[in-house]
């Protein structure tokens, strides 16, 4: 498979990318509560996330895997992680946090930061495997309980 690579705001895989999200995302639908940020994700919003400085990562074409990244005050903070549901285990999902380790490095941020749904604990148990340990739990504008969780690695 080829590297990852960083897409711009006009790149025609965008689109692709966007596929490859709502097909990795879709065992969520009916788990979590309120509903993936992924619904209302569109390419134009892609392009605009590019444009105010944050980067959206590929691999392969078509995408097998993506990641959304956006450099924070202390951190570089990973969004849409997502892997080919034909892909999952082969050690694509690794190869793109270390690919926002090194992003991280690059721009001389000292950790990673991500938020996963509460009701994912699969996905908290694979990010404590990657060396992420929770900080902090959140909730959802509207929502009385907690939603979320963040998790971060120190570099």
């Amino acid at each position: 498979m080829k590297l990852p690579r960083r897409l711009s705001a006009d790149d025609p895989l965008l689109a692709e990318v966007l596929a490859l999200i709502q097909r990795s995302f879709a065992y969520m639908d009916g788990r979590i509560d309120p509903p993936s940020s992924m619904h209302r994700l569109t390419v134009g919003g892609m392009a605009e996330h590019c444009r105010a400085g944050g980067e959206i990562w590929a691999a392969g074409s078509p995408p097998a895997a993506c990641i959304f990244l956006m450099p924070q005050a202390d951190c570089l903070h990973l969004g849409k992680l997502a892997v080919d549901p034909a892909r999952r285990g082969s050690g694509l999902g690794r190869r793109m946090v270390d690919l926002a380790a090194q992003r991280a490095r690059d721009l001389g941020l000292p950790a990673l930061e991500l938020q996963t749904r509460i009701e994912l604990v699969e996905n908290h148990r694979l990010f404590a495997r990657l060396g992420f340990a929770k900080t902090a739990e959140g909730s959802h504008p509207g929502c009385s309980r907690v939603t979320n969780i963040t998790m971060r690695l120190t570099l």
